[in-house]
Order: C-alpha cells, then sequence, then structure tokens
C-alpha cells in the first residue's frame, strides 16, 4: 500500500456504522465512545472529524472538539456542545485505525492532516490526552508533555499533551 492509496476526507453522517466499529475495535470498551455520542460528534464537529479510506474503505479516523481550553476534561467527551468553532485549540479526543493497517504511517498521517487543518484554520495548537506508552509517540509530532491528567477517562491514568503553533 502506498500513501498515495489513502485518502483522507471529513466524516459524514453515512460513516457512523463504521466509525463505531473502528472505535470498539480500537479502544477498551471503557473508554470507547458509543455510537450515540459519535453520532453527536459527527453532527456538531465533522468539520474537525476525518476519516482514512483505502479502496473506498474507512480504515481509520482522528476527531476532536475545538475548546479555548489547554487541556481536555472529561465533560468534552460526552458534552458537544462544549464545541466552539471559534475556539483556540483543536483538540483529539480519537485517533484510531483498524488492527490490520496499523504500522504503515496513517496515524501519521491522519495526524499530520488534522495538524495542517488547525494550522489553516488559525488555532493556537492542538491538545491531546494519551497513556504513558504513547508519550514517545507523540513527542516525534511535536506535542510536549505538560503532566499526568485531571481526567480519569475510562479509569486510567492519562497525560496531557500540547502542540502550539509559533506566533506568526
Amino acid at each position: 500500500m502506498t500513501e498515495a492509496q489513502i485518502l483522507i476526507r471529513n466524516v459524514s453522517a453515512s460513516d457512523l456504522d463504521v466509525v463505531t466499529l473502528v472505535e470498539a475495535t480500537c479502544f477498551p470498551q471503557a473508554e470507547a465512545a458509543p455510537k450515540a455520542a459519535l453520532n453527536e460528534r459527527i453532527a456538531a464537529f465533522s468539520e474537525s472529524f476525518f476519516v482514512a479510506e483505502h479502496m473506498g474503505e474507512i480504515i481509520g479516523f482522528v476527531n476532536g472538539n475545538v475548546t479555548n481550553e489547554r487541556v481536555i476534561s472529561d465533560d468534552m467527551f460526552a458534552n458537544t456542545a462544549l464545541h466552539n468553532p471559534e475556539g483556540l485549540y483543536q483538540a483529539i479526543f480519537g485517533l484510531a485505525i483498524i488492527p490490520s493497517f496499523q504500522k504503515q504511517g496513517i496515524a501519521a498521517k491522519l495526524l499530520h492532516h488534522l495538524i495542517a487543518d488547525a494550522k489553516d484554520k488559525g488555532r493556537k495548537g492542538v491538545i491531546l490526552t494519551c497513556k504513558e506508552q504513547l508519550l514517545p509517540y507523540y513527542t516525534g509530532f511535536g506535542f510536549n508533555n505538560i503532566g499526568v491528567s485531571q481526567s480519569t477517562h475510562g479509569g486510567s491514568e492519562w497525560y496531557d499533551m500540547i502542540l502550539e503553533f509559533p506566533i506568526e
């Protein structure tokens, strides 16, 4: 598979079932967003919800709201009313690639796409939470670890990460 074979596009309402399946496949049940929550995210912030397609099939996605906060709080995952289209930071709630397509650069392509989109829209940066083992991965994209998160999403320990764009 070549990079050219991967299409990145905005999610659409008709993608809900496949996105739900990818979410359930890639995240533990306690952390996975249910179908209803994903449906609300698609409706509220499809402009910052991107899917990766290979030969017409969705194989992964990245999504998150836009906020003025520098860290993600647990209420953001469930409350799409906290999405602020004019916000300063693009949040990442989930980056998921189905297992048979992992370790082929697709997650990186989605991440680069979301970062570029946030820059193009004049955001100050991108924020996310991740588990300790993923700190080196996100650091490689320029994110800085700002410490253990207040988030207890899914009963796990998370770290707050931020990528701040240079002021131009």
